[in-house]
């Protein structure tokens, strides 16, 4: 009788923020965990993810198949990077004593972070589990970006990367950038971020708005040049208004120095009136602010965070993006959304204009947005593409184990 695959995921982050990385672990985990449609292919499925709240319980159902499992590594509450390294023998300590139970031994192990995947592959080693790792951000590309970035975690991420069984790229720009720290292609495979479709729709209910053309922005780091670009761009957007989210909360606004020097900018610029500040905004209010919005911008030179243009098309926003990172994958120039420059704000204020003015366009832009979000980036598809490459990697570690299992659930 065929035996569910037993999947452990492992985030040194936690699970419960709404970050990218919490978002992508904990709604991997449930899409993992359902059945598939036919009820023939099941899994086991444990996020293994650091303590940050004293009061949490030890052990949380995510839903059906799907368990979430805290372990005690440092303090209860979020840490930076720093902060974190010298509590990572504490995490592959509580990793390995779970995973040393029969009962408990995952077939594959898929990291998440750099430092949940130093946790997971100690941990692993010794009870001869395979590993998958999942990066979530390079450090040569952030420090390429002008970031700070920890002494340590570019020479781990090389080396997590050669001894894992397989590296999963959020996007293919990061596939060139892993094969470049020496990865072999062979070993990559991509796994994009998906969205709740059920959640971010185009039906539903919407914030108010006015007469003007709603440009959302929904920023991860306000001081990214992005948002500066979208407010320059503004000036050449006649009719149009700009909601900026990101930063600190609304309430907080007011002390924050970058948002202090993006208005401004925007005086300078006089657009002031029409930029509104929303400061950050939990993940269920996202959905009200999109489906208000004629456009989403995406326009950091970096590259937002990969779950803004998603979101955003899941509504039925078309997306004008730079194409860098995930944007390139998932923002189709000329069919869900517009390429532009980076750092150009005359050409991206021109191109949105034009594009706004086009009713049509726009119109075929956003029915085909929100079918490639729903289809392409669904977590039922994006879990059945990654249990299909789980299936292959502990079938090549134990094939005689595995071989007459794998077979009797595809005959």
């Amino acid at each position: 009788m065929f035996r569910p695959l037993n999947i452990a995921l492992v985030s040194a982050t936690g699970s419960d923020g709404d970050d990218v990385q919490d978002v992508h672990v904990r709604e991997l985990a449930c899409a993992l965990g359902r059945p598939d449609a036919d009820g023939r292919e099941e899994r086991q499925v444990t996020l293994h993810a650091r303590r940050l709240d004293t009061a949490a319980r030890t052990r949380t159902r995510l839903g059906p198949g799907a368990t979430l499992s805290r372990l005690d590594a440092g303090p209860a509450r979020p840490l930076s990077e720093e902060q974190l390294l010298p509590h990572v023998r504490d995490l592959a300590s509580g990793l390995r004593r779970r995973w040393s139970n029969a009962q408990q031994k995952p077939d594959l192990v898929h990291a998440h972070g750099w430092i949940g995947g130093l946790a997971a592959c100690a941990a692993a080693r010794d009870l001869d589990l395979p590993v998958v790792q999942s990066y979530h951000g390079l450090g040569i590309a952030e420090q390429n970006a002008g970031r700070s970035v920890h002494p340590a975690r570019i020479r781990m991420e090389k080396a997590i990367g050669r001894g894992a069984d397989a590296v999963f790229a959020g996007h293919a720009g990061e596939v060139e950038s892993l094969v470049r720290m020496g990865i072999p292609r062979a070993r990559i495979g991509i796994t994009p971020y998906g969205v709740d479709g059920e959640q971010f729709s185009q039906l539903g209910p919407a914030m108010p708005s006015g007469e003007l053309d709603r440009l959302v922005v929904l920023s991860a780091d306000l001081a990214d040049g992005g948002t500066a670009t979208a407010i320059r761009a503004l000036v050449h957007i006649p009719g149009a208004e700009l909601a900026v989210t990101g930063g600190p909360a609304r309430e907080d606004l007011e002390n924050d120095g970058t948002v202090h020097t993006l208005r401004l900018l925007a005086k300078e610029l006089g657009v002031d009136d029409r930029v509104i500040f929303l400061g950050a905004m939990p993940r269920k209010t996202l959905p009200r602010l999109l489906r208000t919005a004629k456009l989403a911008l995406c326009v950091s030179p970096r590259g937002d965070s990969p779950l803004a243009p998603l979101e955003a098309m899941a509504c039925g926003v078309p997306v004008v993006a730079t194409p860098v990172g995930a944007n390139s994958d998932s923002v189709l120039d000329g069919i869900t959304g517009l390429h532009v420059p980076p750092g150009r704000p005359t050409a991206i204020g021109r191109a949105v204009r034009l594009l706004l003015a086009e009713q049509t366009t726009l119109a075929g832009y956003a029915i085909a947005a929100a079918d490639r979000a729903h289809s392409r980036y669904s977590w039922d598809r994006i879990a059945s593409e990654t249990a299909r490459a789980y299936t292959e990697i502990v079938e090549r570690r134990h094939p005689m184990e595995y071989s007459d299992e794998w077979e009797t659930v595809s005959s």
